[in-house]
C-alpha cells in the first residue's frame, strides 16, 4: 500500500498548474504566450499557496 503524504505544498502547486492551464486554454486563439503566461501565472500561485500552507503548519 502508498502512505498518504501529509505535506499539502505539492498538491498546491499541481492544483496552481492545472488552474492555469485551464484558464489558458481560454486564451490559447488570441496568442500561444498568453497560453505559457496562464502556466507560468499559475505555477506562481501554487508555489505562494504551498508556502503559506508551510509557514502555517509550523
Amino acid at each position: 500500500m502508498t502512505e498518504v503524504s501529509k505535506d499539502k505544498g505539492s498538491l498546491a502547486i499541481g492544483g496552481g498548474v492545472i488552474l492555469g492551464l485551464g484558464v489558458g486554454f481560454f486564451f490559447l486563439r488570441a496568442d500561444a504566450l498568453w497560453f505559457v503566461g496562464c502556466i507560468m501565472i499559475g505555477l506562481g500561485l501554487g508555489l505562494l499557496v504551498s508556502s503559506f500552507i508551510s509557514n502555517k503548519n509550523k
